[in-house]
């Protein structure tokens, strides 16, 4: 692509500049690298919490490893931003390398993976199903040999139908969280009845809902503010709870435990019976330690669950075209490598801790009795009737009912900081797929002054409302959210596999971009770190797939169906995409050509 072509290149795009706003400075990226990977409100609940479920592994090799793998994931990222830094990020990237060849088995390995476990899903048998399958080749085939098809798809999917699942999930931790929490120790029984029942989840989401779009109709400029605030307000919080933490031991706590637990909800001797639950169930096995560091055992199988949490210190990939100094490669790996490895620090320091203060199976009682009822895995209720969040256990450490209540309100600046991270960057692939024509053009207008893409968040809120409701009231599926990470994870592998091949397939996008000096002997670290991220993503996904201990694919066969929905419903858009430009004298293929305007 010469320097002529690119400069004509916006004249085929839906306008000469995208009229988005540089409104983030490099801190500001790293702080929503940071509150991505939420230690509080993801990791404690998503990935900390379940490490009674895999008793044989080793929790601190873990969370160092999960921390060494993504940072190959941060190097993709970092080296794609400074290739091609434009609002869209994944949607942008596939779109312009994964094409002809690549693109094709690319595209035919999902569709075929998609079809061949949808098929079984239906309880078809393997005759019918490797049929299914091979209906998927051609169906990928097909996508990926044209410009933008299987990129498209990956990306909606990963950043647009999935993130709408991800708005009742934000709700189910800011009610489990924050609301909980505090309408428990306010003493308001019909509050209680109201936030553990359907109506109170639905109505949270709904809360959740408008608070995320809030947020992004800030600009980015206005949410990078609320996001400093609450970085600081959130970690001078985590602080004083890890001082409560460090000064108890396991008998006060469980003194304390107990007479909160007395007080709030009328059980005795909480504290053992939690861990009589836990015992009862099979899941559970007492005695374990988090000091014990090594590769043996089942510690593998603890990164898949970490990645539940830690798979998104890239998360703003798609805001970078509104991010100064987006193309310095080195800033850029600085800010995700900053929020990856800060998070990495202090989930180690809060595992430490809660081994110490609250009792290390105490800690895996609590959490695991309350995920196995709370996705429907059992029916025996926990022994108090909300979850042991972390920040609420430390708060009953101090026998003051407004100071509990205090710690519990300024812990939700976690969530302030992170809800914003819900639909932001969402906003942008949409908003990057109708300036290159493949959605209707309204959904790329922005507002004047905040650059806000409002109809691209409109095209977010809705099915947000939807799922919400369905996640609220249709019993079951709220265990289909964990497919929520398993999409994010296969755009993810889809890009790492572009970064491998970029070197080679684009060679002349590659060699004028600023990484193509950066090399290990003959390979270009791009290349390098695209191939251990496609490597290993793909073992998680298949380990999601196939193993029943993660409770999706094999171990929730409704999961797979979804997942050819989403992913069907991806293709069939971009299709009749295509079939409308053309009619209109669109060239969807020459538009994908080019790189984007800024």
């Amino acid at each position: 692509m010469t320097t002529g072509e690119i400069a004509k290149a916006p004249s085929l795009f839906l306008r000469n500049a995208t009229g988005l706003v540089k409104g983030w400075s490099g801190f500001d990226a790293f702080g929503y690298s940071f509150l991505s990977v939420n230690l509080v409100t993801l990791g404690m609940f998503y990935s900390l919490a379940v490490f009674a479920f895999v008793p044989g592994g080793s929790v601190l090799t873990a969370l160092v490893l999960s921390g060494v793998t993504m940072t190959f994931l941060c190097i993709v990222y970092a080296g794609l931003i400074a290739v091609m830094p434009r609002a869209g990020g994944d949607y942008v990237w596939q779109t312009r390398i994964l094409d002809g060849i690549p693109g094709s088995a690319l595209g035919a390995l999902v569709f075929a993976v998609t079809a061949y476990f949808g098929a079984k899903a239906f309880g078809t048998d393997d005759t019918l199903a490797l049929g299914a399958g091979a209906l998927g080749v051609i169906l990928g085939v097909g996508l990926g040999w044209k410009r933008g098809g299987i990129g498209f798809v990956l990306s909606a999917t990963g950043w647009w139908f999935i993130l709408a699942l991800w708005a009742p999930i934000y709700g189910a931790i800011l009610n489990l969280e924050v609301v909980q929490p505090l309408v428990s120790l306010a003493g308001w029984t019909d509050g209680m009845t109201f936030f553990t029942s359907a109506n109170g989840t639905f109505a949270v989401s709904l809360f959740t809902i408008v608070l995320a779009s809030g947020a992004v109709a800030l600009g980015m400029a206005g949410y990078a503010r609320v996001q400093r605030w609450c970085i600081w307000i959130g970690l001078g919080a985590l602080a004083v709870v890890f001082v409560l933490m460090a000064v108890s031991s396991a008998d006060t706590f469980h003194a304390a435990f107990d007479k909160a637990s007395q007080s709030l909800f009328g059980v005795s001797d909480a504290y053992n019976a939690t861990i009589a639950n836990a015992t009862a169930n099979d899941a559970f096995v007492a005695g374990g330690s988090p000091l014990d560091f090594g590769l043996g055992g089942d510690t593998w199988l603890l990164l898949p669950f970490m990645m539940f949490w830690i798979l998104y210190p890239n998360w703003g990939a798609t805001l970078y075209g509104e991010v100064r100094g987006a193309g310095d490669f080195r800033k850029v790996l600085n800010g995700m490598l900053g929020g990856l490895w800060v998070t990495i620090g202090l989930a180690i320091v809060f595992v430490l801790l809660a081994a110490k203060a609250f009792g290390w199976d105490f800690f895996n009682a609590a959490n695991v009795n309350f995920v196995d009822y709370f996705y429907g895995y059992v029916k025996v209720a926990p022994a108090t009737p909300i979850w042991g969040y972390p920040p609420l256990l430390a708060a009953y450490l101090i026998d003051s009912r407004p100071i509990q209540m205090l710690i519990i309100l300024v812990f939700g600046t976690w969530f302030i900081g992170w809800a914003g991270t819900l639909w932001l960057s969402s906003t942008r692939m949409i908003f990057a797929a109708a300036f290159d024509r493949v959605l209707p053009e309204w959904a790329g207008r922005v507002s004047e002054g905040r650059g806000v893409p409002w109809y691209a968040l409109l095209l977010i809120m809705v099915p947000g409302v939807i799922l919400s409701w369905l996640y609220s009231y249709q019993l079951g599926f709220s265990a289909l959210t964990l497919d929520a990470s398993l999409v994010i994870a296969v755009t993810f592998f889809g890009t790492s596999f572009a970064a491998t091949i970029l070197p080679w397939w684009k060679p002349d996008l590659y060699n004028k971009s600023p990484i193509a000096r950066y090399k290990i002997g003959p390979l270009p670290v791009i290349a390098i770190a695209g191939a251990i991220t496609t490597v290993f993503l793909g073992w998680v996904t298949y380990e999601w797939l196939s193993n029943a201990l993660y409770g999706i694919g094999v171990g929730n066969s409704d999961s797979i169906k979804f997942l050819a929905f989403v992913y069907g419903l991806g293709a069939v858009m971009y299709i009749v995409a295509r079939l409308v430009r053309r009619a209109q004298g669109i060239n969807l293929d020459a538009i994908h050509a080019e790189i984007p305007a800024e």
